[in-house]
Order: C-alpha cells, then sequence, then structure tokens
C-alpha cells in the first residue's frame, strides 16, 4: 500500500526531492495560489509552522494555476510574494497541477485517498461549489481537487488522514494537526 513518503516531487528550482526526507513528521500539504480570496491562508499556515514545526510539524506549499489562473508567475515571483507578503518559512515547491491529464501525481493519490467530500453548509460555500463545478468540468472525472488552498493531513506514518477544503476554518485545521502530534 502506497504512503505519500513513496512519492518525489520537484522543488522551486525543479531539483527533486523525495517525500521521505520528510518521514516521521507530521504534514499539511496545501495546493496554493497568490491571487485567491483564500490566498490569506498563508497567515494562519505559516502561525500554526511557526509554533509546531519543532515537534515535528511540516507544510507542503504546492503552487497551483489551475483555478480562475490565480497563480501566475514563475516559482521565484511566487516565492517572493509569499515570503515578502506573509513571511513563509515553509517549504514551497514548484508549481504543478492537480487536476487533469497533468495531475501531479502526489495530488492524485491525496485526492483519492481522501475524496472531495463537500464545502459545507451556506451560501458561500453553494456558489464555490456551483463555480468549482464549471471550472473543474474540463478535468472530467480527473477533477481531483476542487480549489486553491485544499489541504491534506498526514501522519507520521506517511497516510492521508484528513482533508480540508478551503472553506474549512483554519482553527479545525490546526486542532487537527495538534492532535495528530500530540
Amino acid at each position: 500500500m502506497a504512503v505519500v513518503y513513496d512519492f518525489k516531487v520537484k522543488d522551486r528550482k525543479g531539483n527533486e526531492v523525495s517525500l521521505n526526507e520528510y518521514a516521521g513528521k507530521v504534514l499539511l500539504i496545501v495546493n496554493t495560489a497568490t491571487g485567491c480570496g483564500f490566498t490569506p491562508h498563508y497567515e494562519p499556515l505559516e502561525a500554526m509552522y511557526k509554533d509546531l514545526r519543532d515537534k515535528g510539524f511540516e507544510i507542503l506549499d504546492f503552487p497551483c494555476n489551475q483555478f480562475a489562473n490565480q497563480a501566475p508567475g514563475n516559482g521565484d515571483e511566487i516565492h517572493e510574494f509569499c515570503t515578502l507578503k506573509y513571511g513563509t518559512e515553509f517549504p514551497q515547491f514548484a508549481k504543478i497541477d492537480v487536476n487533469g491529464d497533468s495531475a501531479d501525481p502526489l495530488f492524485a493519490y491525496l485526492a483519492t485517498e481522501k475524496p472531495f467530500a463537500g464545502f459545507g453548509k451556506g451560501l458561500k460555500n453553494a456558489a464555490l461549489s456551483k463555480f468549482t463545478d464549471v471550472n473543474n468540468k474540463k478535468f472530467g472525472d480527473k477533477a481531483y481537487i476542487k480549489w486553491n488552498f485544499t489541504k491534506f493531513l498526514v501522519d507520521r506514518d506517511g497516510n492521508v488522514v484528513e482533508r480540508f477544503e478551503p472553506t474549512a476554518d483554519m482553527e479545525d485545521v490546526r486542532k487537527a494537526v495538534e492532535k495528530l502530534i500530540g
């Protein structure tokens, strides 16, 4: 049975990185964008990272431009934006696709392990659901991720234990991470 540590990804500079380097850590893997309504999630993500990284926690940031072109620019430009505006220090990897035939295998795996279960209740969530359905129609059955800032929580053994849509309350995300860290 596969685990997250079996995958290899590219860092911001295009170098191959084995996720086995993160074995034994609790991971939060996130597809991000710099021009999205959820971009302010960088702030609580960085706060969580600063507070918990010494306890074996890592956030892995994967920019993606597949949702309304909200992650324009190259890796250096995206990294500069994140570090200057939000002070991010967690690892940021190469920009990837998370849906369709060109989807990064890691995200196809994550989404298969924890499929989309809805954005939650409320008018805002219903509106986002309609918008994402239109945006992701082109990916058919390979629309693994519905929008930017989908977060996957991975335990110390590399198992995907929870999926948080971008509409999830960031305090709930933090509580789940803290519970897993122990």
